[in-house]
């Protein structure tokens, strides 16, 4: 789940980080003490400086929150109203988990702020929360970007924020810009924070019902539908493929492929948590509802079959097909095991999707691919 920046900003205060004094506007009147107040979009997604969704009050915070709310079309999009502080240096700093390297990743940069991305390279380095040499690994790596004592005051709040994470079940916490004052404070200014969904139970749902009623507010009724039948779907403008898969990483391989072959998907497809064991029927309803329309002109299911037989799944999606044809060109991909083949060839496979109208089945991805891409042709 990712947070805004006022549920991030929370889970950053329960466990007694310094912030700026910050209140939820949910209309035009500003509280005492916030005249002058910096006026903070509330949305999911990064960028916010430079689409002019953060900007002073000047005393006036009806009329900022005004032109915030009608730069998001959203009247009554709820905004952050948090004091101004005199920032003598702005400062980047994120931490996120390295499955690879089973431990945090962290991020610095004395240059932070909304140009962080043409700045030099930030720092990196590898801890463990609660690791022994957590602290001394930060300040090792810090004294190559700042002064010994500011690399001092960053390596014990990198370990703070480092339990933060682990207490919080944050996948990614953000902070840009980490605002230094001219007294050696350092105060988070901002804070993107993304929680791991799977570990959802473990913690009060109000402490992110802003970010979540923010997520259900900007899925179509596709996803909200696909998320009542048991799997994640996100629609992708422009796609011209409507893709059916199971499993992040395939999915993800073959939205790479279908990119750099000219042919975008219009859809992604994920398991979802304690979801049901079979959501194909579901999936194939929601990618030929996609595939219905003009500018999809193919649908591709790919899938990997261990030692599940490849009959099964043939005379499965045969039948399937009978009933609910696809409305464009299906492009079948499985990659089949040993033990699924027995007794059941591919070449048999072909042969029976093609009677209930399969265009291609192939094996290989790259393969499946390029007899796609041949098939509709370049994008228009």
């Amino acid at each position: 789940m990712r947070l805004t920046e006022w549920d991030g900003k929370a889970a950053l205060r329960r466990h007694g980080i310094a912030l700026p004094d910050g209140v939820l506007l949910r209309d035009g009147a500003a509280p005492p003490g916030f005249g002058d107040a910096m006026v903070k979009a509330q949305v999911l997604e990064g960028g916010r400086g430079k689409r002019g969704l953060v900007r002073r009050a000047g005393g006036d915070v009806p009329a900022v929150a005004a032109a915030i709310r009608a730069a998001l079309g959203r009247p009554d999009a709820p905004l952050m109203l948090e004091r101004p502080v005199a920032i003598a240096q702005e400062i980047f700093l994120a931490l996120r988990i390295d499955g690879t390297a089973q431990a945090i990743e962290v991020l610095a940069s004395p240059a932070g702020g909304v140009e962080v991305e043409s700045a030099a390279p930030p720092l990196r380095w590898h801890i463990l929360p609660d690791g022994a040499t957590a602290p001394g690994d930060s300040l090792r790596a810090l004294r190559a970007g700042f002064a010994p004592d500011l690399a001092a005051r960053l390596a014990r709040l990198v370990t703070r924020l480092s339990r933060v994470m682990a207490e919080e079940d944050l996948e990614l916490l953000e902070i840009n810009p980490l605002a230094l004052l001219a007294d050696g404070t350092l105060l988070p200014c901002d804070a993107k924070a993304v929680r791991d969904e799977a570990a959802a139970f473990r913690h009060d749902a109000a402490h992110t019902a802003l970010s979540a009623a923010l997520e259900e507010a900007a899925m179509t009724p596709l996803e909200r539908r696909a998320r009542d039948d048991g799997f994640s779907l996100v629609e992708l403008p422009g796609g011209r493929v409507a893709m059916v898969t199971a499993g992040a990483g395939l999915g993800m391989m073959m939205l790479d492929l279908l990119g750099d072959a000219g042919c975008p998907a219009a859809c992604f497809m994920d398991n979802m948590m304690g979801g049901p064991a079979e959501t194909a029927p579901a999936r194939f309803a929601a990618a030929f509802e996609i595939a219905a329309r003009p500018e999809v002109e193919a649908v591709l299911f790919y899938t990997t079959l261990a030692s599940r037989p490849l009959r099964g799944r043939v005379e499965a999606l045969a039948a399937a097909l009978r009933e609910h044809p696809s409305p464009k060109p299906l492009f079948v991909g499985i990659a089949a095991a040993h033990a699924a083949l027995a007794g059941y060839s591919m070449e048999q496979a072909r042969a029976d999707l093609a009677a209930v109208g399969v265009t291609a089945l192939e094996a290989d991805p790259h393969a499946l691919v390029r007899s796609l891409a041949a098939a509709i042709g370049p994008g228009r």
